[in-house]
């Protein structure tokens, strides 16, 4: 593959602030990745912000098939012609976020409309180069999506890494969203010269494998996630402060819900386990049922 930096120069293109772009240069780093993600030829790989292709070679050297999206137009010559010795390469311009999987991955993988914890595809992998701003949005929209992956690699600030794998007493709505559908570890940590522009921090690859079902009972995916939101809105308050004034729920109801499930309403959301969460979540959710008149 071509140096990126000179791929940018020939074609006269410069790296897009707005859209959080930092081009993979280290030439140890893209087999590295496609390492952490741990692919066959059976798998299919969704890459989110393919660029000029650097990883996107990587990625298909080794699965069966690579759908490369990538939202800046201006790319997307670069990227078709630096990828074009690789026929199992389909490239898509898009923003991932406005994009359903399910459509993305008929062509390879079949339709389905199976409901979410319906369908985790085992080779069907998701392989990202995530700016901070948008992480958290990308992760949800595809674990979230009716058809989810088995496995996700993703490079990230490693403050964000480190806060995907935090465990109890520093955890945050970004770890529980991401450890309530996987197992997250740190799988590779990058330089900052392995990018260019070189970013202000230093970036992690977080590998996270998928569970086949949840780590708890869930009935309502949406109105968990809506008693986790409340619970960290105000994150430094106890849980009976913070879930109670954002859920607009009786305060005293709060604490005798939570202590049923023996969960001290004193503590604070960092400290909640992932299996605590789901104590949260069975006894504020027929409390909240009652309020809505349900």
């Amino acid at each position: 593959m071509s140096d990126p930096r000179e791929l940018l120069g020939r074609h006269d293109l410069r790296p897009r602030k707005s859209l959080g772009q930092n081009f993979l240069v280290d030439p140890t780093a893209p087999a590295r990745i496609a390492d952490c993600a741990g692919l066959t030829t059976d798998d299919t790989v969704l890459e989110v912000g393919a660029g000029v292709g650097t990883l996107t070679a990587a990625l298909a050297s080794r699965a069966g098939a690579v759908i490369a999206v990538e939202t800046d137009l201006a790319l997307l010559d670069v990227l078709s012609a630096e990828t074009a010795a690789f026929p199992n390469v389909r490239i898509v311009h898009g923003d991932i976020l406005l994009l359903d999987p399910v459509t993305l991955l008929s062509a390879e993988l079949g339709n389905s409309a199976r409901p979410l914890w319906g369908l985790r595809l085992p080779h069907y992998h998701v392989v990202a180069n995530l700016p901070y701003y948008i992480t958290n949005a990308v992760v949800r929209h595809l674990l979230e999506a009716r058809v989810r992956p088995a496995y996700m690699a993703l490079t990230v600030q490693r403050e964000v890494a480190e806060r995907i794998v935090a465990q109890p007493g520093g955890m945050s709505l970004l770890a529980v969203s991401v450890q309530f559908y996987g197992r997250p570890e740190l799988c590779l940590r990058l330089r900052r010269g392995a990018f260019f522009p070189p970013p202000k921090v230093e970036s992690a690859v977080v590998r996270i494998a998928t569970y086949e079902k949840p780590l708890f009972p869930v009935e309502d995916v949406r109105r968990f996630f809506q008693i986790v939101r409340a619970g960290f809105a105000q994150r430094r308050k106890q849980l009976r402060n913070s879930l109670s004034a954002d859920l607009a729920l009786d305060p005293q109801a709060v604490v005798e819900a939570l202590r049923r499930q023996d969960i001290d309403s004193t503590r604070r959301p960092e400290t909640l386990s992932m299996k605590e969460w789901g104590q949260v979540y069975a006894g504020l959710g027929p409390l909240m049922n009652r309020a809505e008149g349900g």
